[in-house]
């Protein structure tokens, strides 16, 4: 009996002392990963493939070898998306974050291919710059990681407002019926903006009243409910999904071996180190949401899964990658903090990629639906960074001026798209995005403002004053500011 006391003693103990799990590392119930996970995906989706659209479409590709990159894509999202999720080794943040292409690259790498010659021949240039490009991203992370302490509250805040506030128009123009650039007649037509404003209330009213667990479905919900109502109306069309093939493999290289020339790897590598400042703030403002402690080991982990999931793409037919600050929003949004669920949702993303005719069955979901739910998340991201805001004196004058400088750049490809039209292509490719330019201002104003100048103070104050006295040697009294 004493030796059952001192059994039971002792695992009482245990239960006192462990730690419950944080709610990144919560392992939710089958049913609710798969329902939370197929949210993720729905939230990503169209997002996810106008990346391979854009570029398939500029550099001449058929419809066949279209459809291929998009699978590719959605491939090598879903196996990224897992190995940031779950972490391998030193790889992936471990935390709920989805990888898709970044939006930063479309641009140069249009220009690569077009200047190999366009169509598949173009590819292979793209792909090698790609596989570079995320060997060396991978190789500097930990060099990057360290230089977190030059992106305070001020930076991260500005550039994930910028974020949002960048890809808030995305959704608007889906919530239009798609670009206006294409010529569809359909464009801002009453019907799209009732079908966007009814999916976009529609997932606000469940949130107000719903209770949680549907609360935190209310994007999926508000998806399915809106496409159903289109479909009803005759405005969803499934006809491309009996098209589609069962199944499909994206084998490594399928458009032959890749093409290693200088200046497109130069141009690629630049615009991985861009997005390793955009990865950054989204691991900082997953960290916001989840209150899950985030720090230099954490973002250098982040940063080699974009380098090992950038180099799989250049394999698998795909392009580089990114932590999405899209489905940031989601997450606040849902409450769900299980990095779990991304796990989930990198499964349903690799079955899509194995089966066209999934995928196409989740693309028949009409723009203005997508675009009432992206309105919703993409503003969530925006009030992300303004949370962090909050937490920055702009009573100061440098503060207050690094954000409103930095948002003016960010704004100004978005509000006027010809502004950098007569510059070279290389430095479009930069210009032209308005995460890029408005986080490069962000940082550099950052780094003039509150570094190189806090400083050139210290060196004042440490080695050019005098004692009190009026003698020559340093007043060691003097206190930095």
């Amino acid at each position: 009996m004493a030796r059952v006391s001192r059994q039971s003693a002792r695992q009482s103990a245990r239960n006192l002392t462990r730690q419950p799990a944080h709610p990144v590392d919560h392992m939710l119930p089958l049913p609710k990963l798969t329902l939370y996970g197929f949210q993720h995906v729905l939230a990503f989706y169209a997002a996810a493939v106008i990346v391979p659209i854009l570029l398939g479409n500029a550099m001449g590709l058929s419809r066949q070898e279209l459809v291929y990159l998009i699978n590719a894509d959605l491939l090598t999202c879903g196996i990224a998306s897992i190995i940031q999720a779950l972490g391998v080794w030193k790889i992936g943040a471990r935390l709920p974050l989805v990888q898709g292409v970044t939006f930063t690259a479309v641009s140069p790498m249009i220009a690569i291919g077009l200047g190999a010659g366009g169509g598949t021949a173009g590819l292979l240039v793209v792909y090698g710059a790609v596989i570079t490009a995320g060997i060396a991203t991978f190789l500097f992370a930990p060099f990057f990681s360290k230089l977190v302490k030059y992106f305070p509250p001020v930076v991260i805040g500005t550039i994930l407002t910028i974020i949002g506030l960048t890809l808030i128009p995305v959704g608007l123009q889906d919530a239009a019926g798609g670009s206006h650039l294409m010529g569809d007649p359909a464009y801002g037509d009453p019907k799209n903006l009732a079908y966007a404003l009814g999916t976009l209330l529609f997932i606000l009213a469940m949130v107000r009243v719903g209770k949680p667990f549907l609360s935190s479905l209310a994007v999926l919900l508000g998806l399915v409910g809106g496409t159903a109502v289109a479909w009803l109306l005759g405005d969803a069309h499934f006809g491309a999904v009996s098209q589609a093939d069962w199944f499909g493999v994206s084998t490594p290289f399928h458009y032959g071996m890749p093409k290693f020339e200088l200046l497109p790897i130069i141009a690629m590598t630049v615009v991985m180190l861009i997005t390793m400042v955009e990865t950054t703030g989204d691991v900082y403002a997953i960290g916001e949401i989840t209150r899950k402690k985030v720090d230099g080991d954490t973002v250098a982990r982040a940063l080699r899964a974009d380098g090992a999931a950038t180099v799989l793409g250049g394999v698998l037919n795909s392009f580089p990658y990114v932590a999405f600050a899209e489905n940031i929003g989601l997450v606040r949004m849902s409450k769900v903090m299980s990095r779990y669920v991304v796990v989930a949702a990198g499964v349903f993303m690799i079955v899509l990629g194995l089966l066209p005719k999934a995928g196409s069955l989740v693309a028949a979901i009409p723009h203005p639906v997508l675009g009432g739910a992206a309105i919703s998340m993409f503003g969530m991201v925006a009030a992300v960074g303004i949370q962090i805001l909050g937490k920055v004196d702009l009573r100061e004058e440098r503060n207050a001026l690094i954000l409103a400088v930095s948002l003016g750049a960010a704004l100004l490809p978005t509000t006027v798209p010809s502004f950098f039209d007569r510059m070279p292509d290389d430095v479009q490719a930069v210009l032209d995005s308005g995460i890029t330019l408005g986080g490069l201002t962000a940082i550099t104003l950052n780094l003039f403002f509150n570094v190189f100048t806090r400083r050139r103070v210290m060196e004042i104050d440490w080695d050019d004053m005098e004692e009190p006295d009026g003698s020559a040697e340093p007043y060691t009294g003097a206190t930095a500011r």
